[in-house]
């Protein structure tokens, strides 16, 4: 390997060398659940993308994309939707986290949110104090801590910004579409405190821009319990 060669790879390997973690206050986790196919939907894809201008982005607030699948059937399959995504949103549902079964549907802290159609900015909440996440990323090796034992369920997503897709089919043909925070990947791995985790590579899908997101839930739940986050790339 050339000299140059070496640099280059100690270059990427430092680049995705990234620690974060969240405060003692509980991160604000926002959920969309979204498809291409629904026309209703693009108008809250961009209420989500403006969240990169919040100060408390990643800080304070995590916001997370996850297109569903069940309006692929009906002319046009939206290319980040999963299956999994749409058992999810059916899991909240029948935890009584969610109401429904609905696009565009928006979580914030767990709970069910609609104002966000009138241009609301964030609903203010009582802070509640909770435990420190912390994550170390060094190259596809990720660890994890949490400040307080229990049993949790770790979920690690990579997220893609600024991906763009043109629309020839179903509600929303001819529109160029562009989305942000999406939930590229969803890898679970149940624990105390303390997890080690070998990563995927990065899926890239035309993103302009990686994230990486990590948040925990107890067992049997799909309640936030506190959540971290930070650009990869």
């Amino acid at each position: 390997m050339t000299y140059f060669g070496i640099l280059l790879l100690l270059f990427s390997h430092i680049a995705l060398a990234v620690e974060f973690s969240s405060g003692q206050l509980q991160t604000k986790v926002v959920e969309l659940y979204t498809s291409e196919g629904c026309s209703s939907c693009p108008p809250a894809d961009q209420w989500l993308s403006a969240l990169k201008s919040e100060p408390a982005l990643f800080n304070g607030i995590v916001p997370l994309a996850f297109h569903v699948d069940y309006w692929d059937q009906l002319g046009w399959k939206d290319p980040w939707a999963q299956a999994e995504f749409s058992e999810r949103q059916r899991q909240l549902v029948k935890q009584g986290i969610l109401s429904q079964v609905y696009t565009p549907a928006i979580l914030v802290a767990s709970n069910e949110w609609r104002a966000w159609y009138k241009g609301s900015s964030l609903p203010n909440m009582k802070p509640v104090k909770t435990g420190v996440l912390s994550a170390q990323l060094n190259g596809q090796e990720l660890a994890v801590q949490y400040s307080e034992k229990g049993d949790y369920v770790l979920n690690i997503a990579y997220l893609g910004m600024g991906l763009v897709s043109q629309v020839t089919a179903g509600e929303n043909r001819t529109r160029t579409l562009v989305h942000d925070f999406v939930v590229l990947n969803h890898l679970k791995k149940k624990g105390e405190s303390s997890w080690k985790v070998t990563l995927p590579p990065i899926d890239e899908q035309g993103q302009q821009k990686t994230a990486i997101s990590v948040w925990l839930s107890k067992q049997g739940s799909l309640e936030v319990v506190q959540a971290a986050a930070a650009y990869i790339n």
